[in-house]
Order: structure tokens, then sequence, then C-alpha cells
């Protein structure tokens, strides 16, 4: 990978950076100084390494054209070839410069700078509007609307029944004597039974699905974890594999019910609020477009079991430790509908 930046010094150290679900990072050191590696995993929606390439590219053009529009971004180095994605049998990877920061979750936040959040995100949305291109349904340029993306419509509590009775066998299943059921495995029993028994309640509240496409171009992952603060500054947002079309202001309700999620599964409705009134003013949105994403977003939450999906389909149980508050938020929410729907609107 270096050998094709002639101005990045010779490789002294690579160490793996060790948060992160969906990709691999690396901690590069030279004799020029510090950078970061990152080899894209995630092939959710791409069958090969050229398609996979084109889209990448297209993420890091988005990312050098927000950062002329003092967005705070971290734009992939240009190779010695002009390019930005180098492909080494079938993995892409981007070497980008290293930005010293923390990241910080609702808690480590005042409510300056919730607001601030808010205002940062609001920025994103209304950037992205100015750099991305308008697209069709069919993804081709040129009509105001964005194209439709997957799943826009709300799941149906039929198939989330069926999901439920799959995972509650896995979790109350058979086990070899050395690895008994264990706490996680009871606590996924209860959160099912009592998920299944209000998704019966709310079933008539699921959200219709919008009579037009989406429109508004979103980073699409925005959590704690591809923010970078440094003091009280956030100083780079990362991570653009998601970039997309998708309703903006849903992005907004998902990134604050994973910012101010407290351990028990509330929210911290003070700092919501602070952030969304930010957001709104940033953004140009109005509170009944809040609205609607407050009511999609929980019924997708109510319905999203995929903590689970990883743990009990394939095995993999790194996004464990978020399952107590993640599920605990769903039941509250719906507990405290009204509450929420006020901070995000009020």
């Amino acid at each position: 990978m270096l050998r094709r930046y002639p101005d990045v010094g010779e490789p002294l150290a690579c160490e793996p950076i060790t948060k992160g679900l969906l990709n691999h990072g690396y901690r590069v050191s030279t004799t020029s100084g510090s950078y970061f590696l990152k080899h894209h995993l995630d092939k959710k929606h791409i069958d090969d390494a050229t398609g996979e390439r084109a889209t990448i590219v297209r993420q890091h053009h988005a990312t050098q054209r927000l950062a002329s529009l003092g967005v705070p971004v971290v734009p992939p180095l240009t190779d010695a070839e002009g390019t930005t994605v180098t492909v080494i049998g079938d993995r892409c990877y981007a070497l980008h410069p290293w930005v010293d920061g923390l990241h910080r979750v609702g808690s480590q936040l005042t409510p300056h700078q919730s607001r601030r959040l808010g205002t940062l995100l609001g920025a994103v949305h209304t950037a992205l509007e100015q750099v991305m291109p308008v697209m069709d349904a069919d993804g081709e340029r040129g009509s105001p609307d964005g194209p439709l993306p997957a799943g826009y419509g709300s799941p149906h509590a039929s198939d989330t029944f069926a999901l439920i009775d799959e995972l509650l066998a896995a979790a109350r299943g058979e086990r070899p004597r050395d690895t008994p059921r264990d706490a996680f495995d009871e606590l996924a029993v209860h959160r099912l039974v009592e998920r299944r028994a209000l998704l019966e309640q709310h079933a008539h509240r699921r959200p219709p699905t919008p009579a037009g496409p989406a429109t508004g171009w979103v980073h699409g992952d925005f959590h704690p974890l591809n923010l970078l603060y440094r003091g009280a500054d956030p100083v780079a947002i990362v991570d653009w594999d998601r970039l997309g079309v998708q309703p903006r202001a849903e992005e907004a309700v998902r990134a604050a019910a994973i910012f101010f999620v407290q351990p028990g599964g509330e929210l911290d409705l003070p700092k919501v609020r602070a952030y969304a009134r930010a957001y709104r003013r940033a953004a140009g949105a109005d509170a009944a477009e809040l609205a609607a994403a407050v009511h999609r977003v929980w019924w997708e939450r109510l319905n999203d079991f995929w903590i689970l999906r990883w743990r009990y389909r394939l095995d993999d149980r790194r996004a464990d430790p978020q399952f107590p508050a993640v599920s605990a938020l769903a039941v509250w929410w719906t507990r405290a509908y009204e509450a929420v729907c006020a901070a995000f609107t009020e």
C-alpha cells in the first residue's frame, strides 16, 4: 500500500484499531507521521471488488467536497496515480491522515455540546444537498427526488413474530454440557417475549409506506464511534460507508437514540430536546418532519433484533454488550412515546 504514496515515508509500525464492527482499520506509523489505513469489508450490497471500488470512490469524492465547505471530515490521501482506492486481490483499501481524538457518548456531552451535535448533523445534511447529485428513482441524475432505498416500507409485525419465534428457539436451544444458557440468553428470552406482547398490542400503529421516494443524502451511520472530539470540539466525522439517500430526519432520530440512550434504556430527553431544536434550525426541518421520523424509527426499533440475529444466526457476539440498553430502549420508548415525540418537535 505505502509504495503507492511517495510522500508518506517508510513504514515503522502497523497497529489494528479495535473499535468498529464492519471494517478493519489500522494505525500506520511511518518516518513521516501517522496514518489511518482502512480495509473496506462491508459488501452487503456489492458483489465484486470493481463495484465496491466505484462505491468507495463516490464516498471519497463526497468527503472531499464536504471538506471544501468546512464540514469536519477526513478525506483520503491521493496516491501517485491520482486515485484514492487501492484494490489488492479482492480487497479494497484507502489511506487517510491520522486524526487524534476521542469518542463521546451523550452522557459526556453538556447541553451546549448536545445543541452543537444537532447543529453539526443539520450542517452535514444541508452540505450534502449541495455536493451530491440529485437522482431519480432509478439512481440516475436529474430528478429532484432521491432513489427509493431498499426497506423504505416499515416492517410488518407478522414477519417480526416469525423472527421472534426463531430467535426464541435459538436462545432456549439445547447446548453442549460445557456451554449452558448464560445470562445473555436469559435476557434475550425475556426481551423477545416482552416485545412480542408489545407488538401484539401496538400492531395497528405500523407507519404507512410514504407515497413518494425518500429524498436527501445522509451520512447513514452517524453515531459516537464515527465522530471524533478533541476537547469539547467535534473534529472529524468518519466512516462514510453508508452514505446514501434516506429520509434525513430519520437519521437525526436514530443518531439521538444512540448518543443519548442511558444504560437503563431511557433517553436523556433534556439533551434530546436541545439537540433536536438545533438540528431543526440547521437543517430547516419542521416539527411535522421530525414527528413522522420519530414514529417510523420507534416502529423500526420495536421490530428490530439485529444484535440477536448476529449472535444466533452468525455466531457473532461483538454487539452483545449493546443489547441490554438497546432492547430496553424499545420498551421504554413505547411507554414514553408522547414525551419522546415532544422532545424532538417542541
